[in-house]
């Protein structure tokens, strides 16, 4: 079930991401049955490409930088999440999967948008004490 609930909150903020930003979408239909259809499967696994970034791939990245992210003060960190966005981009483009982002800005912008959906999804369940 956390399984579940993980990648559900990677795939809500994937989603909200790319019906607010122009620079961020899959390709297919824009609107209608036909775009649920074609792109919810894209969705789910473009969201498990970038929960397995999250997990493996930022960790490592953030360590190495650790000196960088103290001396500015954590923006870094933005900077870090966008560049994750992107690399997810990339590896969903190699699996054809249609997902694109275009430019570092929209990355950016993309992946508070994650953030934030991603928080209010894990504020809204109910926590399992």
């Amino acid at each position: 079930m956390r399984f579940v609930t993980w990648l559900l909150t990677y795939a809500a903020g994937l989603a909200v991401a790319a019906q607010l930003l122009a620079g961020i979408y899959f390709d297919g239909p824009a609107e209608g049955q036909a775009e649920l259809q074609e792109k919810f499967l894209p969705l789910l696994v473009v969201a498990l490409i970038l929960g397995l970034v999250s997990t493996f791939v930022e960790p490592v990245v953030k360590l190495l930088s650790l000196p960088f992210i103290i001396l500015t003060l954590g923006f870094l960190l933005l900077v870090i999440n966008a560049l994750m966005l992107m690399l997810t981009a990339w590896l969903a483009d190699g699996f054809d999967l249609g997902f694109h982002v275009d430019g570092f800005w929209n990355a950016l912008v993309g992946s508070l948008i994650i953030t934030v959906v991603g928080w209010g999804v894990r504020i809204a369940l109910p926590s399992r004490d």
